[in-house]
């Protein structure tokens, strides 16, 4: 049986909360997981229907959470999120076999986004466990330096610096003067350039 209550305390950082149920009663835990993945993201005030579980503490616990009026699609952002990223490397792959860009532009973006990907968990793992964090202008320097699909990715798989406006704008930007930067090289401005950085093989 479904259960209808609002958020009442809600660590978004931590990715957990309580719900207070409309019809009385205790607060019940609810984590992160317990909500689908790539939907959007709870809130204090939130509504939400869930189903009660006990923990092995034997404390209640919601599971099979969902936000009252949303609706869910089948392909999540986490979804769109690896199809845009892969989208990019696969255009800038091409691009470099065609010989329009020096084959290391590739790999650069490639490598630059699986270290941005595995510094992104590496710093979720610590917000859980209140350790040392990465610095943001270390993730946004990894992104503008062509990790920024691994970051898009690693934002809306891992729900990690997803939600706070002030690190989102200036990820954007990053994301931005990276994909500038890329489309100088593809221009005729940039072509010469590039054709350098060709006979220099790098």
């Amino acid at each position: 049986m479904r259960i209808q209550g609002k958020i009442v305390k809600w660590n978004d950082e931590k990715g957990f909360g309580f719900i207070s149920p409309t019809t009385g009663g205790n607060q019940v835990f609810v984590h992160i997981k317990a909500f689908p993945r790539g939907g959007r993201r709870p809130a204090v005030g939130t509504e939400v229907t869930y189903c009660c579980s006990i923990d092995p503490q034997g404390r209640s616990r919601a599971e099979k959470a969902k936000i009252v009026g949303v609706a869910y699609s089948l392909l999540g952002s986490a979804s769109k999120a690896f199809i845009i990223s892969m989208g990019f490397l696969t255009f800038v792959a091409v691009v470099s076999f065609i010989g329009l860009l020096p084959a290391a532009i590739f790999w650069i973006y490639f490598v630059m986004s699986l270290l941005t990907f595995a510094m992104y968990a590496r710093d979720k793992s610590a917000a859980g466990k209140s350790a040392q964090r990465a610095p943001e202008n270390t993730l946004h320097t990894l992104a503008l330096l062509g990790g920024w699909p691994g970051a898009f990715y690693a934002q809306q798989l891992l729900r990690h610096k997803s939600r706070k406006a002030s690190f989102r704008i200036v990820f954007w930007a990053t994301t931005v003067l990276n994909i500038g930067g890329l489309a100088i090289l593809l221009s005729p401005y940039g072509s010469g350039f590039a054709a350098v950085l060709k006979q220099l093989k790098i």
